[in-house]
């Protein structure tokens, strides 16, 4: 079932106000568990966790920017 356009704007807004707070967090949690990787190897873990957080959320993200498509045109 595809969201609307609406539905689309309304769960990214959530996305980025509630998920991605909270994967920050629980990413720099766990990183913390283990002793301190050189910075090269820590700066890495942390482009790549950057990166991971948005690729389920890609279709969510994806034209969210544009006019909506199904508003009446004038």
């Amino acid at each position: 079932m595809a969201l609307s356009y609406k539905a689309r704007k309304r769960w990214a807004l959530v996305a980025l106000v509630v998920a991605l707070p909270l994967y920050i967090v629980v990413a720099v949690n766990v990183i913390e568990l283990f002793d301190r990787p050189p910075f090269l190897l820590e700066l890495a873990i942390y482009v790549a966790l950057g990166i991971v957080w948005a690729l389920p959320l890609k279709r969510l993200f994806k034209g969210i920017g544009q006019p909506d498509p199904d508003a009446p045109r004038k």
